[in-house]
């Protein structure tokens, strides 16, 4: 397996569309479906890169964001902000955060894969 991939995201038909993609390009993916337990596993599986919405239940995708990249022991993850929220504001703020990327849905998904290989080094 590759690369361990955590994608945060409330929509369970997008989540189950991008496994499917990324596991065709040979990298493992981890899910969560709410801000809380997206924290949660980026902590307990400490994977190679986050795939975060931002719109989620329980914790919002900034605050997960900030709690991680303000961590000395995860800030390295790289994370890319995803969302339907394509405001100049929300990519701002999400930098602010410390998002290392931000694509907006509908995404293309050569594009999201390109980037990740970026991130990834």
């Amino acid at each position: 397996m590759g690369k361990r991939i955590l994608i945060v995201d409330d929509e369970q038909d997008l989540v189950e569309t991008l496994t499917f993609r990324l596991e065709a390009n040979d990298y493992e993916v981890i899910k969560a479906y709410d801000g809380q337990e997206g924290l949660d596993k980026a902590k307990s599986e400490n994977p190679d890169l986050i795939i975060l919405d931002l719109m989620l239940p329980k914790m919002d995708g900034y605050k997960v964001c900030r709690m991680l990249k303000f961590d000395e022991k995860y800030k390295k993850i790289p994370i890319i902000m995803f969302t339907a929220r394509a405001q100049e504001s929300d990519k701002k703020m999400g930098m602010e955060v410390g998002a290392n990327a931000y694509i907006t849905k509908p995404f293309e998904p050569q594009l999201l894969l390109d980037k990740m290989t970026e991130l990834l080094g």
